[in-house]
């Protein structure tokens, strides 16, 4: 049996934004042209990616498939700095690659419901070179073309707070496989990211909602615990090849684990 690295990604109609993220960077390990593990490595400009959707199939691991998809992906990124979200029996695997923790992101799961607060925009409303423009305070990498596509998404729903001198904070609510998740959610202050929040939590009344924290930013524990929100899962941030420039008090919610 041979073994054979494509870069395909078989995307149904509502998932077109990983694509649009980087559309080589998603590879498929097959053995015999059966599908054994997969792993995504996004490029978002010259210096910065994103590594994630990293999986074995059980009866496969142990076999070498892992390591091959794993150097696929370094492979892909080059010499930009790498993030990745790693469940934390892992870490020490990732630092052996030269990653190195800088932070946990904490799953926080809460309900939808409650009123919306007044003064908030549908970002949709708002010019796309403005979203970019504050995209790039709270997150490392240019992204445009993937963040068309992920504020217009399918069942998804996206908030800004806007004010004379233009956005100070977004928001976007997705559909998921139980309920709802939140990502991104910058904002300027902790009262902006309320408002988004309660914004977006109402948009999904009755249903679960899950919002991915920074530890790095404590202003944003405290507001998933006054909304209710409980830590149910956490995960390892870790980089490696440089520090980043990114204002990690403007970042209440991660976009994805999967995308950074």
């Amino acid at each position: 049996m041979t073994r054979q690295l494509n870069r395909q990604w078989r995307l149904r109609r509502n998932t077109g934004y990983l694509y649009a993220a980087d559309a080589q960077g998603f590879f498929l390990g097959r053995l015999g042209g059966v599908p054994v593990g997969s792993v995504s490595a996004v490029r978002y400009g010259p210096d910065f990616g994103f590594r994630g959707l990293y999986i074995v199939r059980a009866e496969y691991r142990g076999r070498g498939f892992g390591l091959e998809l794993w150097r696929a992906a370094l492979n892909h990124l080059g010499d930009r700095a790498i993030g990745l979200d790693g469940v934390i029996a892992q870490q020490e695997n990732y630092r052996r690659s030269g990653f190195r923790l800088a932070f946990r992101n904490i799953r926080q799961r809460g309900q939808g419901g409650g009123a919306a607060p007044a003064g908030l925009t549908e970002l949709a409303t708002v010019p796309f070179d403005e979203i970019a423009r504050y995209d790039r305070i709270a997150f490392p990498g240019p992204r445009e073309p993937f963040l068309k596509s992920w504020i217009a998404q399918p069942q998804a729903f996206a908030l800004g707070a806007v004010s004379g001198r233009g956005l100070t904070g977004y928001g976007v609510l997705r559909a998921c496989g139980q309920g709802f998740k939140i990502g991104p959610l910058f904002a300027d202050d902790e009262g902006t990211a309320e408002r988004l929040l309660a914004g977006l939590l109402a948009r999904a009344p009755g249903a679960p909602v899950f919002l991915d924290t920074p530890e790095a930013n404590p202003a944003a524990l405290a507001l998933a615990a006054r909304r209710g929100m409980a830590p149910v899962f956490e995960i390892a941030r870790m980089y490696r090849n440089g520090a980043l420039k990114m204002r990690l008090d403007r970042r209440f919610g991660v976009t994805s684990f999967e995308l950074g």
